[in-house]
């Protein structure tokens, strides 16, 4: 049995207002070939299909002509589960007709869906997917309003430990005493995982007391998404696919990858497969001589670039290096100041766009203007902002 996995596909994204479309679909024609050059016949995508809950047609249209074309291929059992950015109802709307083509969409993991997917290679019953998507609160605990923060963060933890050991037991019943893997999926953020910046908070309060020694022990592979770098988290079968394009500048210098998995019975190897960069992220740093040089002796002209500029007049350095920019025809997304650079006025300087900035700033930024000095009030209105943003994503 031959798996890939992978995650975060964040089709639809707009990154800084520029469109994603043909990166997402230089991606998907790679793994399309892929899927039928290396004869995979289980695919995951562990969640984060679609960047939005309301995804543009273009990146429906991509999502669809995926499956048509990989409908052709040799893979039997294709896995979709939704994660935080994906709308239960946007996933569910043709799940009965993707179902005819044995394709499996998990949205909710809620009572009214089987995670268990019996996989099969030619008819031979070969392993059991626990096919767990990212859990929202609902799904978890039902309102608990009357208690803190701290019994809150614990309880969801409870929750999430509690629905893996649930499902691992059904598993093993279907499994029948059989010598075969079984593999989990999952969406969350696990100790010890190695975050960037475009992850989004994924529960109210962050402070999940999920670990891999939790997963590992029970399942033999655990196909995770939402944290962007391909990694293993803890032990060799516990891993993150990672996204398959750089999602912020943090990631401009990390490799993406998808993880290819082979069982032989239950004896597990990892193959961490490359995926070709369609277009790079560069990251300059330094004074409006050393930018201005690197702008010139760029080798990629087609990259998106951002400026970390340390001058000791930030403001004109900030005119000449987009003057340049421009006439290299070369796309310069942001100039930020170095923070070590002295505090300069916003209508100075526009040193972050608002495509950059997360709600939860903008939120933190105008409790520290009003000058509040009630810890304990200042938290219950960050939770409860929180709550807000959490439910208007979902919706």
């Amino acid at each position: 049995m031959k798996i890939l996995h992978t995650s975060d596909w964040h089709l639809g994204q707009s990154f800084m207002g520029k469109n994603r479309k043909e990166e997402h679909q230089a991606f998907l024609a790679w793994l399309i070939d892929i899927i039928k050059y290396e004869q995979i016949n289980v695919l995951i995508v562990a969640g984060d299909i679609f960047d939005t809950g309301t995804p543009p047609n273009y990146a429906l249209e991509l999502y669809y002509d995926f499956l048509t074309k990989l409908s052709s291929s040799l893979c039997e059992n294709i896995i979709i589960t939704a994660g935080n950015h994906d709308s239960i109802a946007t996933l569910k709307a043709p799940k009965q007709l993707l179902k005819a083509l044995n394709i499996h969409v998990i949205a909710s993991g809620d009572e009214n869906e089987n995670e268990l997917i019996k996989i099969f290679n030619k008819e031979k019953f070969e392993g059991i997917v626990c096919a767990v998507p990212f859990l929202r609160d609902y799904v978890l605990r039902q309102s608990l309003s009357a208690q803190s923060v701290d019994d809150k963060e614990y309880s969801i933890s409870q929750g999430i430990k509690k629905h893996y050991e649930n499902v691992y037991k059904e598993a093993l019943k279907l499994a029948d005493k059989q010598d075969i893997p079984i593999i989990a999926t999952g969406h969350l953020t696990t100790l010890g995982g190695k975050t960037s910046e475009s992850e989004r908070e994924i529960y109210i309060g962050d402070a999940l007391d999920i670990d891999s020694s939790f997963l590992g022990k029970s399942f033999d592979y655990v196909a995770l998404g939402h944290l962007h770098v391909n990694q293993k988290v803890g032990c060799e079968h516990v891993r993150y696919s990672g996204s398959p394009i750089p999602l912020s500048f943090s990631e401009s210098t990390s490799q993406k990858k998808v993880n290819i998995i082979e069982f032989k019975n239950k004896i597990m190897s990892v193959t961490e497969l490359n995926i070709p960069l369609h277009r790079p992220l560069s990251v300059l740093r330094g004074d409006v001589t050393s930018i201005l040089k690197e702008l010139e002796t760029l080798e990629d002209k087609s990259a998106w670039i951002e400026v970390h500029l340390n001058d000791e007049n930030p403001y004109y350095a900030n005119q000449v290096i987009r003057k340049k920019a421009e006439e290299l025809e070369l796309t310069l997304l942001a100039v930020k100041i170095d923070k070590t650079e002295k505090a300069l006025q916003a209508e100075d300087f526009d040193v972050i766009s608002l495509d950059e900035l997360k709600p939860l700033d903008l939120f933190e930024k105008r409790l520290q203007k009003d000058g509040l000095e009630d810890e304990n009030f200042i938290k219950e209105l960050v939770l409860n902002f929180k709550k807000i943003v959490s439910e208007v994503q979902d919706s």
